[in-house]
């Protein structure tokens, strides 16, 4: 018997997913290659004030990850690995081990996500969770989204660094 609809759909979503977060896609840098090789000063260093640096982009990410992972599962707020939301700031002295966290931490949002992802039922991957106008299934094309548009400020955040005669 051919696959159903849904197992092609959850397997189009997370394909989606996998190429804006770390696998190879066509557009070029994904958000996990955007990170490859960034120093703790580099990854917290900002353009300016009021700017953001790529390490709260990194924490901004995950957070969003989480957020709709939680929608998607019905998880109630509150079990962020992070005091607050949305925007986090770069602990103090941008010490390597807290920056390697950070990447970890969105590596773990990623994969808790996707098993979220791979988990849903057919009625679950078109139902609008909360009496949200949106279905899980655009959420998640949305997530994906959003790790690209991060990509691409993150990209740009390292090119005005080097621009600005700023190194490591």
């Amino acid at each position: 018997m051919g696959r159903s609809s849904h197992s092609g759909d959850v397997e189009l979503l997370l394909a989606v997913l996998d190429e804006a977060f770390m696998r190879k896609s066509w557009h070029g840098t994904n958000l996990r290659g955007s990170l490859r090789g960034l120093s703790a000063k580099r990854a917290a260093w900002s353009p300016g004030r009021g700017r953001k640096s790529i390490w709260e982009h990194v924490l901004h990410a995950a957070y969003w990850k989480y957020t709709v992972r939680r929608r998607l599962v019905g998880e109630k707020r509150g079990a962020f690995a992070l005091a607050g939301s949305n925007w986090f700031p770069v602990p103090a002295g941008a010490p390597d081990r807290a920056w390697k966290d950070a990447v970890r931490l969105l590596e773990d949002e990623h994969q808790r996500l996707r098993d979220a992802v791979a988990s849903l039922s057919p009625k679950a991957l078109h139902a609008r969770p909360g009496g949200s106008k949106l279905t899980n299934a655009y959420i998640i094309r949305g997530i994906a989204l959003h790790d690209i548009y991060h990509t691409g400020q993150i990209q740009f955040i390292k090119r005005m660094r080097r621009g600005g005669g700023e190194r490591d």
